[in-house]
């Protein structure tokens, strides 16, 4: 009986019929990402692995079943073990298939496995950021201590560069980075010569900011090291945006709390101008507002305010301004006489008489006149000594506003700082003789320019006190530097030009500026017989003679002559010293001829001394 059924269950074994499982799983869906695929086939593994496991534990029980039967024999059990896996599919193909619970629970296991390898890939992608932002890290810090290893490796002392480097790098296009290095290394740079740093300093600065020989040479000489780069770099910023209040239509405080409902972040200028608001950022474009349409306010730079505030006019007076396109400063002129006297508006250049008669009548001015003349024949025009007041902002090189026109470092030479201050003087005189020196409020002329150079400045002014009766008075602001009395040999002035003032970017963040204040004293033309000039000043510097008689020093003055004239009457003995100072010759003053003519005959005389003395040896010599 055991052997049939064995038979019967070889003759089933050739049946083969689809497996439950496989038949299931081909029910579901396909995956359709690569992720899903891959999570698909490894399920699909795991699943065979599991079949093969069930096929094996039933050829086991089998296996034990037959051993248990003593009448199956070894062959038998052979054969069985052949028709294994066979039989393992028609028992999953059972109803009472114990793994078909395990299969059903798969999909579930697949939907978490997917979920734990979304998250797996999520951080996956964070790891591989971090990893990322490691390595760019790690090259930031390997490229910095690249560089301080090449630091290092230079020499720890300074060292000019030779005539060949030069030459090679004249060759090459500028290295920015390393002319920075070299420039700061020079201004902290110790031993060696101050000449050899000085001119490689020049030649550093020029090549690095773009100046010319000319003017990075005037620089140096003006200022200290470090203050000229203080300058230089102030001149490669732009300056704040400025506005004026007009006042004849507005207030301050109104135009700023319109501005700001508008969108635009503005301030006081300063504590000095009461009419002036500096603009930081704005909405919308500040010289189109309907406020600046209607003539509530001008575009101004802040150093624009200050000859205007010098020159201080009255209600009332007659006013001239030789130069006065685009109108800023003859709309303030017109501000502070409340539209009352008159004021002559002269402009040259006929272009320009455009925006200055448009600015006028935007802002309400109505007691301005508009002339197209030269300045040096407004005299003859106006007439002399016919003027209260006059400004003079005179035309120059613009070495002060070098932010605004950068083309100033390469353009200008001593020859064009020249032809500005011959041109200057010339004005300034005329400015001068208009001026009525009888005027009961007025009397004053304020010169004024953009430029920093000394040429334009002090020495006009110096040129002026020495052909106008004229002196400087203070220009009424209480802020800026004092003018140059001398200047490196080079220059010797009157020493009342302390009372000018110099402004400067990199001190007052205005561009570079200066102001002077003159009183006309005379109506005459001639110059003042007895002034200080250049040349009293160097009388200043030494002693001059006095004779036994009680002839007063020229510097003394009439301070002097008066304390002498009371100590004779008080017949009280004065110090040693002041009764007898000590004496020293005059400096005579020769001719150049006559100069020429004594350098000759004591070279004639020299000579006659030498051939005699060579004749005296001759004799000697043949004597013995």
């Amino acid at each position: 009986m055991a052997a049939v059924s064995l038979g019967k269950k070889k003759g089933k074994a050739p049946e083969k019929h689809p497996p439950g499982k496989k038949q299931k799983r081909e029910s579901f869906p396909a995956k359709t990402s690569r992720k899903e695929g891959i999570v698909s086939d490894l399920d699909g593994q795991n699943a065979k692995k599991k079949q093969k496991k069930a096929s094996f534990s039933v050829n086991r029980w089998k296996k034990d079943k037959i051993l248990n039967d003593s009448d199956v024999s070894d062959e038998e059990i052979e054969e069985q073990e052949d028709v294994g896996p066979d039989s393992g599919s028609d028992m999953s193909s059972d109803g009472d298939d114990p793994f078909k619970d395990d299969f059903l629970q798969g999909s579930d296991e697949e939907a978490k496995g997917s979920e734990l390898d979304s998250d797996s890939d999520v951080s996956d992608i964070e790891e591989k950021s971090r990893a990322i932002d490691k390595e760019k890290a790690r090259e930031e810090e390997d490229a910095e201590a690249e560089l301080q290893l090449n630091i290092k490796e230079e020499a720890d002392e300074f060292r000019l560069p030779t005539e060949e480097e030069l030459e090679e790098e004249a060759r090459q296009p500028p290295d920015l980075p390393s002319l920075q290095r070299r420039i700061k290394e020079i201004l902290t740079a110790r031993g060696g010569t101050r000449k050899d740093y000085i001119e490689q300093l020049k030649l550093d600065l020029g090549t690095y900011y773009g100046y010319n020989d000319f003017l990075i040479e005037v620089l140096v000489e003006m200022f200290p090291v470090v203050e000229l780069m203080e300058l230089i770099e102030a001149f490669e910023k732009p300056r704040p945006i400025c506005l004026r209040t007009n006042t004849l239509k507005t207030r301050r405080r109104d135009l700023a709390g319109i501005l700001l409902n508008r969108g635009v972040n503005l301030d006081p200028l300063s504590k000095w101008s009461k009419v002036g608001l500096v603009v930081y950022d704005s909405q919308v474009p500040i010289g189109a507002t309907p406020e600046y349409m209607a003539g509530y306010y001008m575009l101004q730079s802040a150093n624009s305010f200050l000859p205007v505030m010098a020159l201080a006019p009255q209600e009332k007076e007659r006013v001239v301004d030789m130069a006065a396109a685009p109108g800023g400063k003859t709309t303030y002129i017109a501000a502070l006489m409340k539209n009352s006297g008159i004021i002559y508006a002269n402009e040259m250049k006929e272009p320009r008489l455009k925006s200055l008669t448009a600015n006028l009548n935007r802002m309400g001015v109505t007691n301005t006149i508009v002339c197209n003349y030269d300045g040096r024949e407004l005299p003859k025009v106006l007439g002399r000594n016919t003027a209260d007041r006059v400004l003079l902002d005179a035309p120059c090189s613009g070495t002060g506003v070098i932010s605004k026109d950068e083309s100033v470092k390469t353009s200008k030479d001593l020859t064009d700082i020249r032809n500005s201050s011959n041109l200057q003087k010339e004005l300034l005189l005329a400015a001068i003789d208009m001026v009525d020196a009888n005027s009961k409020s007025g009397g004053y002329i304020v010169y004024s320019t953009c430029s920093i150079m000394i040429q334009e400045n002090e020495a006009v002014i110096d040129y002026a006190l020495k052909k106008r009766n004229v002196k400087l008075v203070p220009c009424g602001l209480d802020f800026g530097r004092p003018g140059f009395v001398r200047f490196r040999g080079q220059f010797r002035f009157h020493p009342s030009l302390e009372k000018t003032r110099r402004f400067y970017p990199h001190v007052h963040n205005m561009d570079g500026f200066f102001v002077a204040k003159l009183k006309k004293m005379s109506n005459s033309m001639a110059a003042p017989t007895v002034t200080e000039t250049s040349e009293v000043v160097e009388q200043i510097s030494e002693p001059t003679a006095s004779d036994d008689e009680g002839e007063v020093p020229q510097h003394l003055g009439k301070e002097h002559t008066a304390k002498k004239n009371a100590s004779l009457k008080n017949n009280v003995p004065k110090d040693e010293k002041e009764n007898n100072p000590k004496p020293t010759k005059d400096r005579k003053r020769f001719n150049r001829e006559e100069v020429v003519k004594s350098r000759e005959e004591k070279r004639e005389a020299l000579r006659e001394a030498y051939r005699a003395q060579k004749a005296g040896r001759k004799k000697g010599g043949s004597v013995e």
